[in-house]
Formats: structure tokens, C-alpha cells, sequence
């Protein structure tokens, strides 16, 4: 689960990180009565759950109420990355000296998290570690001991920290290393970590990420969740209970099963297609999963074609099959469906979905080849 940035700083700030004063604002007369409070020249920021920000034009520098009538409602109207804002940021200007780069992320090939370190802050990280790859520092902590402070004092060094920072920079990292396994985040991001004028280091912009499986532990920050910034049809699969993730494809995906999904999806893409989705509906699939999951991926106006990819475990196949009828039988929008099978009552299964016209295989290879056939011809015929 991402968080907006004015609710990332309010968490650093209860891990002791320095933040900037600022004001949430949701309208224009909010954000007038916020740049008054703190003195111009203020920031405005647009609050969503996008990249990109400033190249979109949702942070303006601004230095009277007259340019802020017009920035703020300019802004509010704004949809960046395929989000609306909804509301902005005030905060004071900021006299920047140097802007450095610093995160906690979740590293899960090395099972622990990692500190992430350049002295090339304030850009996309990204094209940093594209054109100059030995700019970005890494440093794995201890998957027991944690993250020490000599860790973070030997990064403070390579980064060109000298005298009193160095201790700054130290108690910086380690409270945000702290903050991360605190709301159990898969990202604690600060972009950038500012010197100014004062000397002080400031963390000027932030980011977190949640791991949504652990929001049962932290229900003050599943309440920090905002609905508008995320994919309907993620919140609605969500809502049932059903896994599903929106790719760029056009052949949708329907399986029992994570690992089976993802298998699914490499078979499709094997054979030439693209999956539209990731969705795993559980281990069972009865028919009001089946008729949630279907206007789910239907809901994709790319989608062209579906693949149903069901393995009867602890399930019957007659059992799914008639579920995977019964469901259907309600969706309006009409797209090719190939069905795979197999398990226990596997025939009776594949004969309750040849009755009922589904196209029903036992071999996922053959289905996935199908599936991106139909997919190919559909689109085609567009």
C-alpha cells in the first residue's frame, strides 16, 4: 500500500527524522490560509500516488497569494499518472545547499533490507543508477543484528559527509531503518535528503510503501489508504477477496493458485501473447468468485480473450466446472474463454463445460496456445 507524502513525513517524523513544517491543504482557500500561516515563498505539491511529479507539473515554487490562487486549483484539477489530485502539500521554501539520496528497501533476494545511498539526490533514482551505476551505494543489513552504526557511518563517509553531519547522517539512517521494520514497509524512501542553508540535513520529500499482508498489525496506517489513487478493479477484487494485479496485455487470466498463476502467465507469454492480468481466485471456484473475477478482467477493455486455468485439489472439477458455468452466465460482455481442467472428476468437469460451450482442455500448453490464438484473432477482427 503506497502513502502520500504528507502522510510518509508524518511517520519519519514520529522516528525522530527531520521534516519540514507544511500544511495539507484541499482547496485553494485551504491552500492560501496554509501559505499565510507558514510565510511565502511556499511549495505547492500535489498529493498522488504518482512518479513524476514535478515533471508533470504538480510542485510549483510560489511567491504570493495572487500566483497561489492560480497555481492551487491548477494543480487540484490536475490527473498525473492516471490519478486525480485531490489535495496539496504547503510548505515552506527551502534555501537547498546539496540534495542527497536515501531508502530502506525490502531486499528479497538477500532476505533482509538494504540501505540505498547517493550523493546524487533530488532526480529519478532510476536514471541515476542507469548512467552512473557506481554513484549508488548499497549497504545489506544483518537479518538479525540489523543495521549497525558503523554501517551507516562508513556510507556517511563515501558520500562526502564531514565533521557534525557525519553523526547527523548516522542517526538519519539508522531511524529510518527503524521506521521501515517498524510499519513493516517494503520502501522507506527519502528524495531528496537536503543540506541547507542552516547546515542541517532536512528530509525534504518521502515515500512509503506498505506490505498490505501486514496491515492487520497496523490498523492507524490501514486507515492512511486512499481508494481514489488506486485501480478500480484492484479495490474491487480486493473487497471479495480475490488476488489481481492489472498488466498491459490483452488475454485474461483466471487461476486457482499463485504459483499456478504465474506459470499461467509465462505459458501465455511463451507462446506469443500478453497476460492482461494476474488473478488468483483462491483455492476453490465457485461461481460467485468466478462471476466477481470475470467482470473483474473484463473490465480491461483490452482484453480480447480469456484463459481459465483450474486444478481440482481439494475441489472437484464437477464441482468447479458448474461454478465456472454458473458464473458466466451473468457476465454480458462476450469474449473468447478457453478452459483447463484437471483433478479430481476431471471428466465429469470437462463434460459439464462442453455442454455448456466453454471450450474445456486438460493440457495447459494446448489451452495457453488456444487462448492466444483466439486472443490474436480477436483483435485482428477489431
Amino acid at each position: 500500500m503506497n502513502l502520500h507524502e504528507y502522510q510518509s513525513r508524518e511517520i519519519l517524523a514520529k522516528h525522530g527524522i527531520p521534516v519540514p513544517p507544511g500544511i495539507l491543504a484541499r482547496s485553494m482557500e485551504e491552500a492560501v490560509e496554509a501559505a499565510s500561516s507558514l510565510g511565502y515563498p511556499v511549495v505547492i505539491k500535489a498529493q498522488v500516488h504518482s512518479g513524476g511529479r514535478g515533471k508533470a507539473g504538480g510542485i510549483k515554487l510560489v511567491n504570493s497569494q495572487r500566483e497561489l490562487e492560480y497555481v492551487a486549483p491548477t494543480i487540484l484539477s490536475m490527473n498525473i499518472g492516471g490519478r486525480p489530485v485531490s489535495a496539496l502539500l504547503v510548505v515552506p521554501a527551502a534555501d537547498i545547499q546539496k540534495e542527497y539520496y536515501l531508502s530502506v528497501v525490502l531486499d528479497r533476494e538477500l532476505k533482509t533490507f538494504t540501505l540505498i545511498a547517493s550523493a546524487e539526490g533530488g532526480v529519478d533514482i532510476e536514471e541515476v543508477a542507469r548512467e552512473h551505476p557506481d554513484s549508488i551505494l548499497r549497504v545489506p543489513a544483518h537479518p538479525w543484528l540489523g543495521l549497525q552504526p558503523y554501517q551507516a557511518r562508513e556510507l556517511a563517509y563515501k558520500m562526502g559527509f564531514e565533521g557534525s553531519l557525519v553523526r547527523t547522517f548516522v542517526e538519519i539512517a539508522m531511524s529510518l531503518y527503524r521506521c521501515a521494520l517498524d510499519v513493516e514497509a517494503s520502501l522507506v524512501e527519502i528524495n531528496p535528503l537536503a543540506k541547507v542553508s542552516s547546515g542541517d540535513l532536512i528530509a525534504l520529500d518521502s515515500k512509503i510503501v506498505v506490505d498490505d499482508n501486514s496491515l492487520f498489525r497496523h490498523p492507524d496506517i490501514a486507515e492512511m489508504r486512499d481508494l481514489s489513487q488506486e485501480e478500480t478493479a484492484e479495490v474491487e477484487a480486493s473487497r471479495v477477496g480475490i488476488s489481481y494485479i492489472k498488466l498491459d496485455g490483452n488475454i485474461g487470466c483466471m487461476v486457482n493458485g499463485a504459483g499456478l498463476a504465474m506459470a499461467t502467465m509465462d505459458l501465455v507469454k511463451l507462446y506469443g501473447g500478453n497476460p492482461a492480468n494476474f488473478l488468483d481466485i483462491g483455492g476453490g471456484a465457485h461461481a460467485d468468485q468466478v462471476e466477481a473475477a470475470m467482470n473483474i478482467i473484463l473490465s480491461d477493455e483490452k482484453v480480447s480473450a480469456v484463459l481459465i486455468n483450474i486444478f481440482g485439489g481439494i475441489t472437484r472439477c464437477d464441482d468447479v466446472a458448474r461454478g465456472i458455468v454458473e458464473g458466466l452466465r451473468n457476465i454480458k460482455r462476450e469474449v473468447p474463454i478457453v478452459v483447463r481442467l484437471v483433478g479430481t472428476n476431471e471428466e465429469e468437469g470437462h463434460r459439464i463445460l462442453e455442454d455448456a460451450g466453454l471450450r474445456s482442455l486438460s493440457s495447459l500448453e494446448e489451452a495457453a496456445k488456444l487462448a492466444v490464438e483466439l486472443a490474436s484473432k480477436s483483435t485482428v477482427s477489431r
